[in-house]
């Protein structure tokens, strides 16, 4: 057994002021999940977008609004909301600093349908 370095690991820019660390995936051998965190800058996140699978937000750093639904949350350091799948979603960071997300798949790859059109869909495989 060897330690994953998660501060190794490399960050994408996947929209302006949004960078991701992909940490488990099918890249990595993950079987059944995929983890990642996202560092949204104030103002931003990821807009509405659905996926499959079941998702675990949690919030590590900052203040987020996750959207879930049509409903809304304050979400702070500690809580988490579990998406379901098929669900519509999204969150901001409506903080002042930068916000960490991390988030958890059930799935060992990423896969997103957004709503906005002009947002790329995204497939991380191996």
């Amino acid at each position: 057994m060897k330690p994953m370095d998660h501060e190794t690991q490399p960050l994408e820019k996947w929209r302006d002021g949004v960078m991701t660390r992909m940490l488990y995936s099918s890249l990595v051998k993950s079987m059944q999940l995929c983890i990642f965190e996202q560092f949204c800058e104030p103002g931003l996140g990821a807009p509405i977008h659905l996926h499959a699978v079941e998702e675990v937000l949690e919030v590590i750093e900052g203040e987020a609004e996750i959207y879930l639904r049509g409903e809304a949350a304050l979400v702070r350091p500690g809580q988490s909301v579990l998406v379901p799948a098929g669900a519509k979603h999204g969150f901001k960071n409506v903080g002042t600093g930068i916000l960490r997300v991390r988030a958890t798949l059930a799935a060992p790859i990423f896969e997103a349908s957004y709503e906005d059109r002009n947002e790329l869909s995204r497939r991380y495989v191996p």
